[in-house]
């Protein structure tokens, strides 16, 4: 299949990129930086921006699957993630889109803030305060849109190898564990998931 992958040049993306060539799909991978994306018959770079119009509509236009895997090392305020969700919809609404979506958020976002361990809430209040608003402020702007969309919401990343036995936790339960998880098991995740659209219009969340 058609896989477009946004914010393929590092992390969870690159992962994503390499695991989906791997499994024979063809992929279209947008960054801001594609130059630690190894080159592939089956891979179209793209450099640009995910909050570009232009950029973002030609990288998901044939697409059969779109994974927006965009990350930030800014720790300060940021409308980045919520600027991502509404270039998304509105360049969407232009041809009817009708794609699933698999959007990374991480678990901290949303409702999902209120069954944190104290050691990640204490990790977010003090690093990642600001990105994780925004990464809430995303969560609603796409699941209240008409796109055939996925939130997943992944433990705290880790550069570990895949584990096959991750857990894939879809509801909010009180006493959940959600701990570390590799950044190849969540590519792992989303491929798995492009592939079969299980939690369609779900939240979910990944751990180890």
């Amino acid at each position: 299949m058609n896989i477009a992958i946004i914010g393929a040049g590092a992390g969870i993306g690159l992962e994503s990129v390499n695991q989906a060539l791997e499994k024979g799909h063809t992929v279209t991978a947008l960054s801001s930086n594609t130059n630690h994306i190894t080159g592939h018959p089956n891979l179209i770079k793209i450099n640009g921006s995910a909050t570009s119009p232009i950029d973002l509509k030609k990288a998901i236009e044939n697409s059969e699957a779109v994974l927006i895997t965009v990350g930030t090392k800014n720790k300060k305020a940021t409308t980045l993630f919520s600027d991502i969700a509404k270039t998304l919809i509105n360049v969407t609404d232009e041809f009817n889109f009708s794609p699933p979506i698999l959007v990374i958020t991480g678990f901290g976002a949303g409702e999902s803030k209120n069954y944190l361990s104290l050691f990640m809430r204490t990790v977010i209040s003090l690093f990642l305060k600001d990105q994780y608003i925004n990464k809430t402020e995303m969560e609603k702007l796409i699941t209240k849109s008409s796109l055939k969309w996925e939130i997943i919401r992944p433990g705290m990343l880790t550069n570990g190898s895949t584990n096959s036995s991750y857990k894939v936790l879809s509801e909010l339960k009180k006493g959940m564990k959600v701990g570390k998880i590799s950044r190849a098991d969540v590519a792992k995740y989303l491929i798995d998931e492009a592939e079969n659209q299980r939690f369609i219009h779900q939240y979910v969340a990944l751990t180890n």
